[in-house]
């Protein structure tokens, strides 16, 4: 009886790059959603004080200053677009991976795949980069990790669902 490994190796593949976007797009929405939800549960800091850390990034650290109960459309605003923004290339480099070691053929190699990316993504945004961005350390957590993964998964579902195959 055989039984072959299957080993997966690069191969250059071009992933379906607007089934990337929008998977990366709406696996953000789910990501947004679980933090609010937990942020709300939470109550240490706020419903918006997630809103304010992510604006930071565009607005500077002037918005850390105020409380998380406070609601400023503005600050919204940005914080969603740079969020969806970055879901949008996180699902473009997720696809890439996926379509050029041939993952995107197996649900649970995807799923796999998925968390694996979310935690990876985790490690380098409220680890690695705290060090230049040190407000991300506040959501450090199982909360925002399992978030995380569950962003990896959805994106990485939802890839394999949209994408279009030659």
């Amino acid at each position: 009886m055989e039984h072959r490994l299957s080993i997966h190796h690069w191969e250059k593949r071009s992933p379906d790059w607007t089934s990337a976007a929008v998977a990366g797009f709406a696996a953000a929405a789910v990501l947004m959603v679980l933090e609010l939800f937990w942020a709300t549960l939470a109550g240490n800091n706020g419903p918006w004080r997630i809103s304010q850390l992510i604006a930071a990034l565009v607005l500077g650290t002037g918005t850390l200053q105020m409380s998380g109960f406070h609601f400023d459309v503005g600050i919204v605003i940005i914080a969603l677009a740079t969020h969806y923004l970055l879901g949008v290339l996180f699902g473009l480099v997720l696809a890439f991976v996926l379509a050029g070691f041939h993952y995107d053929t197996s649900p649970l190699a995807l799923s796999v795949i998925g968390a694996s990316f979310g935690i990876l993504l985790y490690h380098l945004n409220f680890l690695a980069l705290t060090q230049w961005v040190p407000w991300f350390a506040e959501l450090r957590g199982w909360a925002t990790l399992a978030a995380h993964v569950i962003f990896g998964v959805s994106a990485a579902l939802l890839y394999w669902k949209l994408a279009r195959r030659a």
